[in-house]
C-alpha cells in the first residue's frame, strides 16, 4: 500500500516535530511518503527505515496551486493521504488526485492550532489507537556516526549552542551565549558546536571570536546531513527554539530551550525539552508577539540549569 503523510510546514524542526506520527502511521500501513515545503527534511530522513522517500513541494499559499498539487500526487499514485493541517486547498487537491482514502484535520481550524496535540489527536482518530507517543527514535546510520567521532574529545562534555532560530526576536542573543560559554569554561571540561543556519554564520563566528579558550567548532557551513551525527553524539542541547533541539530531544539528550517569543508548543512534546522563559513571563502566554528581550532570561539562570542537569 502507498500511503502519503503531508506536512504543510516550511521549518525543519515543525516537520521533525511530526516525526514520531509518521512512525506510527508506518507502524500500521509500512514506509510513508511525506509531502512537504522543507527543503531539508530529505537529508534529515534518509537513514528512516520508516520513511519510502520525501517529495519537496513548493507552491501551496494560493487556491490556483490545487492543479499542481494535485498532478503532483497523482503521479506518486497513493492509496492513502493523511495531511496535518487544516487546508481546504489540500483537501481539494487530494481528492482530484483520485486518493482513495483523504484523512485531514478538520478544516477552516488553523486558529490557535497546538502543533503537537492536534497531530496526536488526529493520529489516534484516523488510525483508530487509544494513544500514540508524542516522541520517537531519531534514525542515524551508525557510519555517519562513527565519522563523527573524529570531532569529539572523551574528556569533555559537549555542549549544542543552538544560536540561531528562524526570527531575531526568538534568540537569546551573542553575548549572552559569550558569556555563558566562558562562565561554564571557568569550571569545567567543556566543548562547544555552534549550530546556526549558513545563512546566519556570521553568529557563530562572533561567538567563537570572543570565546577565551577556543573549545568551539562552527556548524553553520555543514549541511543536514552532516550535522545531525554531530547533534545525536552530543551531551547536551542549550539555545533557541530552533531545529536541533528537535534532533537531540529524540536523541534522548537534555535539551535547554530558550524561549523569548516562540510557542511552547514547539517544546511541549519530549521529556526531554527542559524550557527557561523570561522572568515573570507565563509559559502558556508566550507566542510570536510577546516581545520579551534577550536580557529577560539570566545568565546565571541558564548556567545552573546546564549545571543541574550535567550533575
Amino acid at each position: 500500500m502507498n500511503v502519503g503523510v503531508f506536512l504543510n510546514y516550511v521549518g525543519l524542526g515543525s516537520n521533525i516535530l511530526h516525526l514520531t506520527y509518521c512512525h506510527e502511521i508506518a507502524k500500521k500501513y509500512g514506509p510513508v511518503t511525506i509531502i512537504t515545503l522543507c527543503k531539508n527534511l530529505s537529508q534529515a530522513l534518509e537513514d528512516d527505515p520508516c520513511i519510502k522517500e520525501v517529495i519537496l513541494i513548493k507552491k501551496n499559499k494560493k487556491i490556483t496551486d490545487i492543479p499542481n498539487i494535485s498532478i503532483l500526487l497523482k503521479k506518486i499514485s497513493l492509496n492513502k493521504i493523511f495531511i496535518f493541517y487544516p487546508s481546504p486547498r489540500l483537501y481539494i487537491a487530494a481528492k482530484l488526485a483520485g486518493i482513495k482514502n483523504v484523512y485531514s484535520y478538520p478544516l477552516f481550524r488553523k486558529k490557535n492550532l497546538h502543533l503537537v496535540n492536534a497531530a496526536n489527536k488526529f493520529t489516534c482518530e484516523s488510525l483508530n489507537i487509544d494513544s500514540c507517543p508524542t516522541e520517537t527514535k531519531f534514525f542515524i546510520d551508525h557510519k555517519k556516526t562513527d565519522h563523527a567521532k573524529k570531532y569529539f574529545t572523551k574528556d569533555n562534555y559537549n555542549i549544542v549552542i543552538g544560536a540561531g532560530s528562524s526570527g531575531p526576536d526568538t534568540r537569546w542573543g551573542e553575548k549572552n551565549f559569550i558569556s555563558l560559554i566562558n562562565k561554564l569554561n571557568a569550571i569545567g571540561n567543556y566543548y562547544f558546536y555552534i549550530q546556526c543556519g549558513p545563512e546566519q554564520n556570521e553568529i557563530s563566528k562572533n561567538i567563537i571570536n570572543k570565546i577565551e579558550k577556543k573549545n568551539c567548532m562552527d556548524l553553520s557551513k555543514m549541511n543536514i546531513s552532516e550535522i545531525i551525527p554531530i547533534l545525536s553524539l552530543c551531551d547536551m542541547y542549550v539555545g533557541n527554539d530552533s531545529f536541533s533541539h528537535h534532533i537531540t530531544s529524540q536523541c534522548n539528550k537534555p535539551s535547554i530551550v530558550l524561549l523569548l517569543n516562540s510557542p511552547k508548543a514547539y517544546s511541549d512534546y519530549s521529556k526531554n525539552h527542559h524550557r527557561i522563559i523570561p522572568e515573570n513571563a507565563k509559559l502558556e502566554e508566550l507566542d510570536h508577539s510577546s516581545n520579551y528581550s534577550a536580557s529577560s532570561i539570566g545568565i546565571e539562570k541558564v548556567l545552573n540549569k546546564v549545571l543541574e542537569l550535567k550533575n
